[in-house]
């Protein structure tokens, strides 16, 4: 099993120039935790998530850009599922980026992982 059989497809993208105010209004209105960051070409530049948010909300003035994550770790569509697993544990993250041909077409999170066990998709094993 790979990323592209996971992953959400349906992606919520936001640009680096938008406020915090905003990112946390649009994360609220979509039910979403996090949003990767594209830029005007539609380059993956980063991640904003609900944890890059927190500690940040008495200060005034904030873009996305000076609070997203930068160091995101991106897949591709032929990624394998343990893989993605490793990579979540190893780096401490909840999702990775999917991308073809450098462009994002989806996110597999944690939950996509755990949905696919559940559902007998992905066999655990015993290390």
């Amino acid at each position: 099993m790979v990323a592209r059989d996971i992953m959400t497809c349906r992606v919520y993208t936001i640009p680096p120039e938008a406020s915090v105010q905003e990112v946390v209004q649009f994360l609220d209105r979509n039910h979403i935790s996090s949003a990767p960051v594209l830029n005007h070409e539609g380059k993956l530049i980063g991640v904003v998530t609900q944890a890059d948010i927190n500690g940040k909300v008495d200060r005034e003035g904030l873009r996305v850009t000076d609070i997203m994550s930068c160091e995101i770790y991106p897949v591709e569509e032929e990624t394998g599922v343990d893989e993605i697993a490793r990579l979540l544990m190893q780096h401490r993250i909840k999702r990775v980026p999917v991308l073809h041909e450098g462009k994002l077409v989806g996110l597999v999170c944690h939950t996509d992982i755990i949905h696919a066990v559940a559902e007998g998709y992905v066999i655990l094993r015993n290390w």
